[in-house]
């Protein structure tokens, strides 16, 4: 009967606003197969209670789902219950149960995990503060491609928290970052041109970096901006803004 309703699931696939009763259906089957069980059925069921979709929100119901999806060892669930406890959703805040929850899923290679976990230690909340603990995290989350994560290890290199200072390698993991369009990451690494530290001095490539960020809504970077074109020529500004869209246009390749 279970791998029926699982594979049910699969055949009935999203649902759509189009089409109520076809989604009502699919979190009948899923809390069918979530009270029998079911670890991705009681994940699912809870994004359905945290979103609203085909039931009332109910952030506390959503929890409770994750939970039990947790306790299974799924750590995409372990990680939401992380987050619950954190936020204070469904749930008092409690930053010791949120690291509990991030450590379980981090351990596992959950990469938000592995971020939030290393925050936790940065700021010294649910454990005491460890920079060389915080980097560990950071670093793992950083080489499976999460952006705050990477710009976080960026940070850990540009002030010598936990590590020796080095503008060079902080250059490396804002770059990368700012290619998944994180725009803090962006003006960092603008900032990191104009000042040469960590590349060779370029207001060009700064002022490009920059100008992708403030058109991402960065403020910070809008002002950067206007600073840094106050010593450009014409040229080198028109230069700018042309690097700056063809970045964009290639999805950030070769930037």
């Amino acid at each position: 009967m279970t791998w029926l309703l699982v594979n049910t699931c699969f055949a009935l696939g999203p649902s759509s606003l189009a089409d109520d009763s076809k989604g009502n259906t699919l979190v009948s089957i899923r809390k069918e197969l979530a009270e029998q069980g079911h670890a991705r059925s009681q994940y699912n069921l809870a994004v359905r209670y945290a979103r609203g979709e085909g039931v009332i929100q109910d952030y506390k119901e959503a929890l409770k789902w994750f939970r039990l999806a947790a306790e299974q060892g799924d750590a995409q669930a372990q990680y939401k219950v992380g987050r619950s406890y954190a936020i204070g959703e469904g749930v008092f805040q409690n930053a010791e149960e949120a690291v509990k929850w991030f450590r379980l899923a981090a351990e596992q290679g959950h990469a938000t995990a592995q971020y939030h976990l290393g925050a936790s230690y940065v700021i010294g909340e649910g454990v005491l503060q460890d920079y060389e603990e915080a980097l560990k995290w950071y670093r793992l989350a950083a080489e499976q491609g999460d952006a705050w994560a990477q710009h976080a290890l960026a940070l850990f290199y540009i002030n010598g928290k936990g590590v020796l200072q080095d503008y060079k390698e902080a250059v490396k993991w804002y770059r990368l970052a700012a290619k998944q369009e994180l725009a803090v990451a962006q003006h960092n690494l603008g900032v990191s041109y104009a000042k040469g530290e960590g590349v060779i001095q370029n207001d060009v490539f700064g002022y490009m970096w920059l100008n992708i960020a403030a058109t991402a809504g960065y403020k910070a970077s809008t002002e950067d901006r206007s600073k840094l074109s106050a010593r450009m020529t014409a040229s080198d500004l028109s230069k700018a803004r042309q690097l700056a869209r063809e970045c964009v246009k290639k999805e950030y390749k070769g930037c």
